[in-house]
């Protein structure tokens, strides 16, 4: 589709020739995200490096009536970032700078496609660090992490992105450029800082953002425990908090991704498995040091038949590799994944868990558990192949039964991976029409034009009425008789 004249040319006055993208080629690098079964091909691409990049191009964007959709490292797991045929895609991936560092005020002021981990490392030195940490944080950037509102495994102890963030320059649907907080916490008057963390890219694309830094606690100590089953690592869970211990994470894994995991990255976990858990302490010392001995003492009160301690920051750092690394190796079992996102109440992880172990029979498809177990955040794996017919379309059955599961338990549709295309038409089963109208009320506040990440959130008869799953071959293509456009 070929975009206004207008709007064309005030883009290229706007940006370098180089920051605009319209060969094809180059367009289907940005068709999609990590969630790769639904890709769309956007009308153009620019990469902005500058708040008043993405300014001119929202402007031209709104004067022309153009959606556009903001995007970062493309690692969301929801179709956050999935373009619109007749669109923009503005990509942040330029905007990589820390602005500031204040370590007097433990703050960082950092544009939006600088990735998560790079945050810590860049305050290292001065004995600070940036608490949420996505299992994707080498790759994944502050920009998407504030639309998703995404966590990471100490989110149980450190809160989500929505507790450090502190600041946003951001530009709105109109092209107007705000400033919602600051360096201070909890500014006077309405949460606006808070309505925009988390919105998904709805409300407006942010170009510099503040976040609030930790300093390093005294003594880390990170444990593992090996159960039969998930019944008894969850238990265990349950346990844990019970006994008025708040760990900085506690994170699950049952037998198929331990496996997984071992093979990939060797982190020498315990051999057959029904599940482990990954714990880990921090703080003052004599608090880490009798929390420990309680922690033992629960685990092994639940079955525990191995427990180790990390003796170093290397072997560690080797445990949390294991963890992190479990989705990619997943793919060392399944040709394709589905991950699902819900949320559960922990003492309902055995009931749930359980629920899932069902689902995989009746669908006759596997699923691997790896999950954020200290605040109930499911990611559960469906696989599948999805070179045999009605598989794909099986697994998004069983991934959604998952869903359906969690709401039945109490929790809700996502944890961390946000909503976005994939859960959209999921949103009835957790908020009413009334809900789901305040919802709209407010983004139209923001973006009455609705340009802004258009399709996602909310539920629309085009999006839930797709058919779900990778795109297939039509056999006029295999054949040579027919072309994907």
């Amino acid at each position: 589709m070929s975009l206004p004249a207008g709007f064309t040319s005030a883009v290229e006055a706007a940006l370098p020739a180089d920051a605009i993208l319209a060969d094809e080629a180059d367009l289907r690098a940005y068709e999609c995200d990590g969630l790769t079964g639904r890709r769309v091909v956007p009308a153009l691409v620019v990469l902005a490096e500058t708040t008043e990049h993405v300014q001119a191009v929202v402007r031209a964007c709104n004067a022309h009536a153009v959606p556009f959709v903001a995007r970062g490292a493309g690692t969301g797991l929801s179709g956050g970032a999935l373009p619109v045929a007749e669109g923009v895609v503005i990509s942040l991936a330029r905007m990589n700078r820390v602005l500031e560092v204040d370590v007097d005020s433990q703050r960082i002021v950092v544009q939006p496609g600088v990735p998560n981990l790079h945050v810590s490392e860049a305050v290292a030195a001065a004995g600070l660090y940036y608490a949420p940490d996505p299992s994707s944080q080498q790759v994944c950037t502050i920009g998407g992490n504030v639309a998703e509102n995404s966590g990471g495994a100490h989110c149980l102890k450190y809160g989500f992105t929505s507790n450090h963030v502190t600041g946003l320059v951001a530009v709105v649907p109109d092209g107007e450029v705000v400033r919602l907080g600051g360096f201070g916490l909890d500014p006077p008057g309405p949460d606006l800082l808070g309505v925009f963390v988390g919105s998904e890219g709805t409300l407006g694309i942010a170009t510099e953002i503040t976040l609030r830094l930790l300093r390093r606690p005294e003594k880390v100590v990170t444990q593992l425990a090996a159960f039969d089953s998930t019944d008894h690592a969850g238990a265990a869970v349950s346990d844990i908090v019970a006994a008025r211990i708040l760990p900085a994470a506690v994170e699950m894994m049952d037998r198929l991704t331990v496996e997984a995991a071992e093979a990939a990255v060797h982190a020498d976990y315990p051999r057959d498995p029904g599940a482990i858990l990954i714990v880990e302490l921090d703080g003052v010392a004599a608090q880490v040091d009798e929390d420990l001995e309680t922690l033992d003492r629960i685990c092994r009160e639940n079955g525990a038949w191995e427990i180790r301690t990390a003796q170093d920051a290397a072997e560690r750092a080797l445990l949390w590799k294991g963890r992190k690394s479990a989705f990619a190796a997943m793919g060392r079992v399944s040709q394709s994944y589905y991950v699902q996102d819900g949320v559960v109440p922990r003492t309902k992880l055995p009931e749930v868990l359980r629920r899932i172990a069902e689902l995989e029979r009746e669908f006759g498809l596997r699923v691997g558990n790896v999950f954020h177990a200290g605040d109930g955040n499911l990611h559960p794996l469906v696989l599948y192949d999805e070179h045999v017919d009605g598989e794909p379309e099986r697994a998004r059955e069983l991934a959604d039964a998952i869903l359906v599961a969690c709401i039945d338990a109490g929790g809700s549709l996502t944890g961390e991976h946000g909503v976005g295309t994939d859960k959209a038409c999921a949103m009835p089963l957790m908020f009413g029409e009334d809900d789901l109208a305040v919802m709209q009320r407010l983004r139209r506040a923001f973006d009455p034009g609705g340009l802004a990440n258009p399709g996602k959130l909310f539920p629309t008869p085009r999006l839930c009425g797709e058919v779900p799953g990778p795109y297939r071959q039509h056999p006029l293509e295999r054949a040579g008789l027919a072309e994907r456009f």
